[in-house]
């Protein structure tokens, strides 16, 4: 049932920003691609934040369905992350003539792709449960404490092609509304969405009654 709301939704948003949304200043009809950009970016953060709160759940009861949670999320983050960094660079591609300009944005959240996908590969390389989830648990939290910068600090602090954001540098919200509230569904679409996923893989892992990993 859920899905279905979930998917009607998301179908919704995709009708009216094909047909709805009007052209933007400089942009035109390119604006269309901030429309799944920015809810799958706002993702992979939101995403990135639940991995680190479960990685210090785990560590202060040392219950593995919090490792789980964790490692479910940091994967589904480092999809929406990917996500948005392919957007961006056929974006890229559509306004500077390059897929790849080593942008500021461009180059942290390619950082930030690294740090996650390197999250996984130290996962793998532990056979031992319990050694790594502990082992985990701090990178995430290691990890998590860069977000913010590379994501919101960073890229703010050096002259960059990218667009000016939905929240421009006097604090305003810079976008007209209707264009404003497509993005904002567009947004709870794209969450509700990661919830669902996360809320699968979790259920797949600890079964039916989620008792699977309460040791």
């Amino acid at each position: 049932m859920m899905a279905a709301i979930i998917a009607l939704w998301i179908s919704g948003v995709i009708y009216a920003v094909f047909y709805l949304v009007p052209p933007a200043e400089g942009m035109g009809y390119l604006v269309r691609i901030a429309f799944f950009h920015i809810p799958v970016a706002w993702v992979s953060v939101l995403a990135f934040l639940v991995s680190a709160v479960a990685a210090g759940q785990y560590l202060r009861t040392r219950q593995l369905k919090f490792d789980w949670i964790s490692a479910c999320s940091a994967k589904l983050g480092l999809v929406f992350c990917l996500l948005a960094t392919v957007s961006g660079a056929v974006f890229a591609k559509l306004t500077w003539g390059a897929y790849w300009n080593w942008d500021p944005r461009q180059t942290t959240i390619f950082i930030l792709l690294l740090l996650y996908g390197a999250y996984l590969a130290l996962r793998s390389a532990i056979e031992e449960e319990d050694r790594r989830a502990a082992v985990a648990a701090v990178y995430a939290l290691l990890s998590f404490l860069t977000v913010p910068f590379l994501v919101f600090v960073i890229p703010r602090m050096y002259f960059s092609l990218h667009p000016e954001t939905v929240l421009n540098s006097s604090g305003k919200v810079d976008m007209e509304p209707l264009m404003l509230y497509v993005l904002l569904a567009a947004v709870v679409g794209c969450t509700a969405l990661y919830g669902l996923l996360l809320a699968r893989n979790i259920a797949e892992k600890t079964g039916p009654t989620g008792k699977g990993l309460d040791r």
